[in-house]
């Protein structure tokens, strides 16, 4: 099953599906006021910071999992019912929306897409927008935990010794030269290095999989090596995940990522441009 859906295969099924937007950036985390301006048709906004996160210690990360029972509620507010097909969007490269696609997907739902290109791609195909909220009927969906693969902080630490660690932070912020956001700068050791940024073209759209294995393979990943990944926050890690997805190759998220790992007391910090 495809992860992503393109505006042209979305527009025909507005009304059958359940539409996310998933609006959020590091400078404007609130995305309800653009959202009101205008959205594709039908769709729910989610807030990522106080749906698809915890408020956590900064041990556990600037962007912790919610749990289970958080998410279902939020869900079942967004109106998803059980055996609904969920399309997520943003304005930012779909790494919200990648986010919104892992948590959902780690919780059972089975068919989960990510508008390729997001909220641009829909605009430039001349599609239409919807201004106002939608409050859906209350869902009845069922979510659980654990369909996809993590790591917590001491399988990260161990991964390197059994497979292929990424860092898909900012070359900078891996080499340690640059840390805007974090105690300590540096990269967790073993780890390499593959800018999340990468994975997309100039529009936001991901790289088709040929292009993605071959960016992969030269990382030394082949679709049965051990892939875990990490961010900043573990953002940009779960829009790697699904890079990965579409190359064919399954990926463990580091969710806590270098946000936890700079905040835990006695853990190292490797710097340069090395694993």
């Amino acid at each position: 099953m495809s992860v992503l859906i393109t505006p042209a295969e979305l527009e025909p099924l507005i009304g059958t599906v359940r539409v996310l937007d998933v609006r959020y950036r590091l400078d404007a985390p609130d995305g309800r006021a653009p959202y009101l301006e205008g959205h594709v048709p039908t769709a729910v906004y989610v807030s990522l910071d106080d749906e698809l996160s915890r408020h956590g210690e900064p041990a556990e990360g600037r962007h912790p999992l919610p749990d289970t029972e958080s998410l279902q509620a939020a869900a079942r507010r967004w109106g998803l019912r059980t055996g609904d097909t969920v399309v997520v969007y943003d304005d930012w490269r779909s790494i919200a929306a990648a986010r919104a696609w892992w948590l959902l997907t780690d919780a059972g739902v089975a068919d989960v897409r990510i508008l390729d290109g997001g909220l641009r791609a829909w605009r430039a195909a001349g599609l239409p927008l919807e201004p106002g909220d939608v409050t859906p009927e209350p869902g009845d969906v069922i979510l659980s935990s654990g369909a996809l693969a993590r790591l917590d902080i001491d399988e990260a630490a161990a991964f390197p010794e059994r497979g292929v660690l990424l860092d898909v932070r900012a070359p900078e912020r891996y080499r340690g030269e640059s840390e805007p956001l974090d105690p300590v700068a540096g990269h967790i050791p073993g780890a390499r290095n593959a800018p999340g940024p990468e994975n997309t073209d100039a529009e936001g759209r991901f790289l088709d999989a040929d292009a993605l294995r071959e960016r992969f393979a030269s990382l030394g990943i082949a679709v049965d090596t051990p892939v875990g990944v990490y961010c900043g926050s573990g953002l940009t890690a779960a829009h790697a995940t699904v890079a990965l997805r579409i190359a064919g190759v399954d990926a463990a998220l580091y969710p806590g990522s270098w946000s936890q790992w700079a905040n835990t007391p006695g853990r190292p910090a490797a710097t340069g441009p090395t694993p």
